[in-house]
């Protein structure tokens, strides 16, 4: 009796059905090709990005810069103006009520030294680390901070819609 054996190598292929191999390798270079293509497209893109980055740091930094000689000036503004009211504190309070007036110049001066001896590395490595040990006291500054600018925006507003 004999048998049938439907994968056997001798019997012929069902009509309809064919190799797939060379449709698999089509589509492999075609992946391939777009893949190649895709990468051209995307370097000048990155190239460009990575300038503008550049740029956007360059441009950060000399903010920075500007802004660290501002507060400078303006430390050394409030310095004056404390030292001045200490001045006048001596004269109608005494000099053991005005001592403490006199400290909170020395504090807001030696600040704006700081400000004015260390880089802006060294600064941002310093607000790391007092973010890094205080977390509580930097979210508190920063939430004074922006009620502050708040504030101030908001009144320059005011201000400029009056005008």
């Amino acid at each position: 009796m004999a048998t049938t054996d439907n994968t056997s190598p001798k019997t012929p292929a069902k009509p309809g059905t064919r190799k797939r191999a060379p449709a698999k390798k089509t589509a492999t270079n075609s992946k391939a090709s777009t893949l190649s293509k895709a990468k051209e497209t995307a370097r000048p893109l990155r190239e460009e990005a990575d300038n503008m980055v550049s740029k956007l740091k360059t441009s950060a930094r000399e903010a920075a810069e500007t802004g660290k000689e501002k507060t400078t000036s303006a430390l050394d503004e409030v310095t004056a103006m404390v030292e001045d009211v200490a001045r006048t504190i001596d004269e109608k309070a005494g000099p053991k009520y005005g001592s403490y007036a006199h400290r909170a110049a020395d504090a807001i001066s030696g600040l704006s030294e700081t400000l004015k001896t260390k880089q802006l590395d060294e600064l941002i490595d310093d607000a790391r680390d007092f973010v890094r040990k205080r977390p509580a006291v930097a979210i508190g500054a920063a939430a004074a901070l922006g009620f502050a600018l708040t504030r101030l925006f908001r009144a320059d507003a005011d201000d400029q819609n009056d005008a």
